[in-house]
């Protein structure tokens, strides 16, 4: 991230150039540069020649071999392992959050048990861009591994909903600091030909999770309980440590500067922003949760915070799809927070409507994974580069292809395996955007940006994530789905009269709109005037 730097310059970053960089890839989950200086199509950037450490001696000399080369091996190797406990973390939850709802009388808050993650996530994904800036990626990466794990022991331990409601709030700032601080490890680490292939690396490190996490996060959840869920997984983060670590050392250190302390860094105003955008969605998501009119007075603070610190946070000229690196950020914010929405609802659908178990409930999902996977390998193929920008719209038309079609499975003589059917287009979909994406950042981005662009667009996701969650939960709510029973499948009315299907397919057919959404911005990926 690029906010308040003390070592500024003054010069300004032409992002619409198409220039590359040697830093910076970026996650799926999205994060924003910061902004306050932004131009319409670029960041106000420095140098940072003295902070940001280009790729060490070692990796430059290197011109052969791929990411699993003797040069690259390790860290591959460590970094898709962790990604790996991230996805299985990812898949398990899902899979096991119906369970955990309805045992901790939870349902009504059933939105929030994900958008409290990806909430805390905001700030965290500000402060581990400064801090990567500053002071270098590891200490935020190590520091965000270690909350994710305490999250997880929290959420697993939780006696109400309430704590663990918290324990999903902690395990999100550490997923900030992890993924915006593990992308800037990577953009340190590997030559720019190489970036598209660790893409498809990082979806390939979901397959295994796809494949096996719904079947074990079912059965542990059938068998043992749901929180075993989340208390099993943190045992398992010390194998990744160890395996990368080795390389971690030879990454180059970045050598701390004047005002780059603990209390600098957190009061940096592109963090102070991020919290305040943090509460502010916390304020409207409770308002939306509770329709009476007192309600109005969080929804308006709320949106007083939310509003002026996302327009500072993102790019100028995203919000009206400026073209370039703006539309690139747009994009993964809706892609991201479309799926994530959707996705986040499917296994309560099939459990509560289908009576399907948590395992086969999870297992709809698999598909998805898969076939994301298999999406951003055909991205990475060379032959495929000058239609990249297409790439990303064709994503955003299969994903809204596949979530328009899920809610079919309300209807009485559909198969629920209809379901897994979609989600496996949609997966397809999801792979070519999100990994072209990432490398799309890239082009338009200079060396200097690898936190502040890292963190563009990994906030964009994150945003995403709050927004369309949050609204899927208010809908989820006001169709009548917060009262769905405790056992079985949901009967027929719900409150104020409006049955339980309804509430699923408002939810899809909102996040269906803002696929499409996506998909028509997509002929601005493309820099130039406008």
């Amino acid at each position: 991230m690029t906010a308040d730097r003390p070592h500024d310059t003054g010069s300004t970053t032409d992002i619409g150039t198409g220039s590359t960089t040697d830093i910076g890839p970026t996650s799926s989950t999205g994060m924003t540069s910061d902004i306050g200086t932004t131009s319409e199509t670029g960041t106000a950037g420095d140098s940072g020649s003295d902070h940001h450490p280009t790729l060490s001696a070692r990796h430059q000399e290197v011109s052969g071999g791929g990411v699993f080369g003797r040069a690259y091996r390790g860290l591959t190797f460590g970094i898709v392992s962790v990604v790996s406990l991230v996805a299985f973390e990812a898949i398990a939850v899902n899979t096991a959050m119906p369970v955990a709802a309805r045992a901790l009388h939870g349902i009504g808050l059933y939105a929030f048990a994900f958008s409290a993650c990806f909430t805390a996530s905001l700030f965290a994904m500000a402060l581990a861009g400064e801090w990567s800036d500053r002071r270098g990626p590891l200490a935020p990466l190590f520091a965000g591994i270690a909350a994710f794990g305490v999250g997880l022991l929290v959420a697993g331990g939780a006696r109400s909903m309430g704590m663990f409601l918290a324990g999903r709030g902690v395990q999100g700032i550490g997923g900030g600091l992890v993924v915006v601080s593990l992308y800037v490890v990577v953009g340190r680490a590997y030559p720019e030909r190489l970036r598209p292939s660790i893409m498809a690396a990082f979806s390939a490190a979901w397959v295994m999770p796809v494949i096996v996490g719904p079947l074990v996060a079912g059965t542990v959840t059938e068998q043992l309980g749901w929180r075993w869920v989340f208390l099993s997984i943190p045992v398992l983060i010390l194998l990744p440590l160890a395996v990368m670590l080795p390389a971690l050392r030879t990454l180059p250190r970045t050598r701390p500067g004047p005002g780059n302390g603990v209390r600098q860094i957190l009061g940096n105003r592109r963090c102070l922003l991020a919290l305040a955008v943090a509460v502010g969605a916390c304020l409207l998501q409770y308002a939306g949760q509770h329709p009476v009119w007192l309600a109005l007075l969080p929804a308006a603070a709320g949106l007083a915070l939310l509003v002026p610190g996302i327009v500072r946070l993102l790019p100028r000229g995203t919000f009206r799809a400026a073209r370039g690196l703006p539309t690139v950020v747009l994009m993964r914010g809706l892609a991201a927070g479309s799926l994530v929405a959707a996705e986040s609802f499917v296994p309560l659908m099939l459990v509560t409507q289908r009576g399907l178990s948590a395992t086969l409930a999870g297992l709809s999902l698999t598909g998805g994974g898969l076939t994301w996977a298999l999406g951003s390998y055909a991205q990475s193929r060379p032959r495929l580069e000058p239609y990249r920008e297409r790439l990303m719209g064709l994503g955003m038309v299969l994903l809204a292809a596949a979530i328009v079609t899920v809610p079919l499975a309300l209807l009485d003589g559909v198969p629920s395996w209809i379901v897994a059917a979609a989600w496996t287009v949609g997966g397809f979909g999801m792979g070519l955007n999100i990994s072209s994406g990432g490398v799309l950042l890239l082009k338009l981005s200079r060396p200097e940006e690898a936190g502040s662009n890292s963190a563009s667009l990994q906030m964009s996701d994150a945003l995403g994530n709050v927004t369309f969650v949050g609204v899927s939960g208010v809908l989820f709510v006001a169709f009548g789905g917060g009262s769905i029973a405790a056992d079985g499948p949901a009967a027929t009315a719900g409150a104020g009269g409006t049955s339980h299907p309804a509430a699923f397919a408002a939810v899809f057919a909102a996040m269906a709109v803002v696929a499409v959404a996506g998909a028509g911005v997509a002929g601005r990926l493309r820099p130039g005037q406008g």
